[in-house]
């Protein structure tokens, strides 16, 4: 499969030295694409700025319809797609049609959202006048997008860009571009015009170069901190719109008074499933002491007991690490755990050997950690968990509230009394309460505190904030 740029609604007929590989079988090329570069986005923003008037003024309802249509076509081929992003990325076949279906409901969502675009009307101070405010497209939005889930993430910021009158220029992750072409094939063939969505493949250099361009008037980053401290700059440096999505470390707390079995399988999937690939992972579990020990004996024998293998196994519960440098980072941090004092319940820094050469490794459960230990710290992103034992519910409190990041956080409980208190002072911008940390709507706000999110809030309702800008308006006699 040979991918290239979509620009102006074509494809730009270029050489594709870059590739992206089957990490359940890295001997398998499934794509090979382009490497563009500046000028190349330059091409992009030119036809994105041409079309974005049109688009903008056209009545709502064709944007509506679009998006509607978009959403119907990803239904119907979601058995494809879900194959697809299986093989490209390493989620199961049953993961990965989730995502594809959630993709398909958020542009139906935001082709509803189309018509609901509104202002306001107030009495002026001033007699005789009338004040009213309206929502306007920003203009040009780039889009930068990461790996882990290659078809819902461009969703929930291509449908709210496109929904409100904005064009978009967007560089999808080089470990899935396959995913994201496919993508963009179908909103070319639902009839959007020429230059209203833009596709460009490349490394990391595409991504400086839509920071840097003054034709981009909004720049949407999903990624790590570092490169998303970056992206803020530039962005900031032109005076460009900016959101910034990079992650987070979130913590679980689980208490005495939790029902044990519910406790483990809550961590079990927030932890594991989907590899610990996802940036709401409940990555670092909180336990107190009363029952920490069974916790931490009943949660390993559930991770030694889960399925690792191909994506498109039937029997697979946790597929490959996606890419050679995430699977690497994995083991390094199990490593350096067990180096900083940690006590592996579970799995290991060892790679796992099956049929085919992939990236496999063991759910990993890394007990007797102490909070400021790496592993509490950093982010990892694989199927990696780490326990520490707490006092009580005021010291797990204190021990979730640590470190730089406050994307989701969550308690298992069977208090009320924890449980809203937990919710008031948790340092999260989403709060899981006898749930997962992992696993959120896409009609409602997603974001986080701290160094895991800047900027207005995606997804749902509050997406309209960063999509548009507000314009007021007096009128006289």
């Amino acid at each position: 499969m040979k991918l290239t740029h979509l620009i102006n609604g074509e494809r730009v007929a270029v050489d594709a030295p870059l590739e992206s590989r089957n990490p359940s079988n890295t001997d398998e090329v499934v794509a090979t694409f382009a490497a563009g570069d500046a000028a190349t986005v330059d091409q992009a923003v030119q036809a994105a700025r041409a079309a974005q008037p049109g688009w903008a003024s056209a009545s709502p309802e064709v944007r509506a319809d679009l998006l509607d249509k978009v959403a119907a076509t990803i239904m119907a081929r979601a058995a494809e797609l879900g194959e697809l992003l299986a093989r490209e990325e390493g989620k199961t076949r049953a993961e990965g049609m989730g995502e594809v279906m959630r993709a398909a409901r958020i542009f139906r969502y935001f082709g509803g959202e189309a018509l609901r675009r509104h202002g306001l009307t107030l009495e002026s101070t001033r007699p005789g006048l009338d004040v009213a405010t309206y929502r306007e497209a920003v203009g040009v939005v780039g889009l930068i997008t990461p790996w882990n889930f290659p078809i819902a993430i461009p969703a929930w910021k291509a449908a709210p860009a496109l929904a409100f009158g904005n064009t978009v220029v967007i560089k999808p992750a080089n470990v899935t571009p396959a995913v994201a072409s496919a993508l963009a094939d179908i909103i070319q063939e639902c009839g959007a015009p020429p230059g209203v969505f833009n596709m460009v493949l490349g490394q990391g250099g595409v991504g400086q170069a839509i920071v840097d361009h003054p034709g981009i008037d909004a720049i949407s980053f999903t990624g790590s901190q570092g490169v998303g401290a970056k992206v803020g700059m530039g962005a900031m440096t032109r005076q460009a719109r900016v959101q910034l999505e990079m992650g987070g470390k979130n913590p679980l707390v689980v208490l005495a008074d939790a029902d044990l079995d519910k406790a483990v399988a809550i961590a079990l999937d927030g932890g594991f499933f989907q590899t610990g690939q996802r940036c709401t992972a409940s990555s670092r579990v909180i336990v107190e002491d009363a029952i920490h020990d069974r916790f931490v004996e009943a949660l390993a024998e559930r991770a030694k007991g889960l399925k690792v293998g191909a994506a498109l196994a039937s029997d697979t519960q946790v597929g490959p690490a996606s890419s050679e440098s995430q699977f690497e980072q994995n083991l390094r941090y199990v490593r350096l755990a067990v180096e900083e004092g940690g006590r592996l319940a579970s799995g290991g820094a060892d790679p796992l050997k099956l049929d085919t050469p992939g990236y496999f490794m063991a759910p990993t459960l890394i007990a007797d950690t102490d909070p400021d230990m790496t592993i509490n710290r950093e982010e990892v992103f694989g199927p990696v968990v780490s326990t520490v034992r707490a006092r009580d519910y005021e010291h797990a409190l204190e021990i979730a509230n640590q470190g730089e990041f406050g994307l989701s956080s969550g308690i298992v409980t069977t208090s009320h009394k924890y449980a809203r208190d937990f919710r008031k002072r948790i340092r999260a911008g989403m709060v899981m309460v006898n749930l997962p940390t992992a696993g959120v709507d896409y009609h409602v706000p997603f974001g986080g505190t701290r160094k895991s999110s800047y900027g207005a809030r995606e997804q749902g309702f509050a997406a309209v904030e960063f999509y548009t800008t507000v314009k007021t308006v007096y009128s006289g006699d």
